[in-house]
């Protein structure tokens, strides 16, 4: 059986936008590094609706990841950066000693009549790389292996897995992957990490005779070697890596120290943590 069962729990994140939110979880902090998942979709859209839009705000002592199964997201961040992100790109964002960010829902042609899919996580940085400056790399899908087997094709967002390496700048052992798999195809998660999990974004999939559905993450220690079918066509995101240890975490920021936090809320309030120059409402 999994270690923890976590189903998500809905939260808003704009005035016109709830997601599913899967961690941070009261019994589970963490997994691996990853300390925050929300899950954003699927959205039917037919027009633009600016209450979606998430407003500039600030992140400390974390990299953010954006992945999107559908639709299209315009990020703009205080560095000068603006960068859409398309399906199957990765938006990464490391905030280090502070950065602030807007994300919009914009782009007409790709939102009109379609949808919005997306994932967000955040990744806890070590310490020794929580004050780093801050930074933003957008990955094409040309630069994130793809892996496919008999019903399972995968692509390796980042990290390391099945032998593969992701391009994306990481700053600590984790591996993070898309996955989709035809009815009955089988899938298991990489052996090496000390903690593991499996997000069902869409489908079902059974393991040791139950079955387990959207919305749910099952986790797994290093320990456990499982093996999952999926009981009908269904969407997956694998994702685990080795522990950090603690880290405090007050709304957008995250940090080893809870000094660090208090300063960050001052500094926001302060001003210290510009806005971004091109988004500054």
């Amino acid at each position: 059986m999994p270690q923890l069962v976590i189903s998500a729990r809905e939260a808003s994140i704009s005035a016109g936008l709830s997601v599913k939110r899967i961690l941070p979880f009261r019994q589970k902090r963490m997994v691996g590094p990853f300390i925050f998942m929300d899950h954003a979709g699927p959205i039917n859209i037919n027009e633009i609706i600016p209450e979606m839009d998430v407003l500039p705000h600030p992140h400390i002592g974390l990299s953010t990841l954006t992945y999107l199964l559908d639709g299209s997201v315009t990020h703009r961040d205080s560095l000068g950066i603006e960068q859409l992100i398309r399906p199957g790109e990765v938006n990464w964002m490391t905030a280090g000693k502070g950065i602030s960010h807007s994300e919009r829902f914009e782009d007409l042609q790709l939102l009109k009549d379609g949808q919005l899919e997306m994932l967000q996580i955040w990744v806890a940085l070590p310490e020794e790389a929580e004050e780093i400056d801050p930074s933003f790399f957008n990955y094409k899908t040309e630069q994130l292996p793809v892996l496919t087997d008999k019903g399972v094709w995968m692509r390796l967002i980042a990290g390391e897995a099945f032998n593969e390496k992701s391009d994306v700048h990481i700053h600590s052992p984790l591996f993070y992957l898309h996955a989709e798999l035809e009815p009955k195809a089988s899938i298991h998660l990489p052996k090496q990490y000390s903690e593991k999990a499996l997000y069902i974004v869409k489908g079902s999939i059974e393991f040791q005779g139950h079955i387990y559905t959207s919305g749910q993450l099952l986790l797994f220690s290093k320990h456990q070697e499982p093996v999952f079918t999926a009981k009908e066509t269904s969407s997956l995101m694998l994702l685990g890596g080795e522990p950090l240890g603690e880290r405090f975490i007050w709304w957008n920021f995250v940090s080893s120290k809870r000094e660090r936090i208090e300063q960050a809320k001052n500094d926001w309030r302060n001003g210290k943590i510009i806005l971004p120059p091109n988004d500054n409402k």
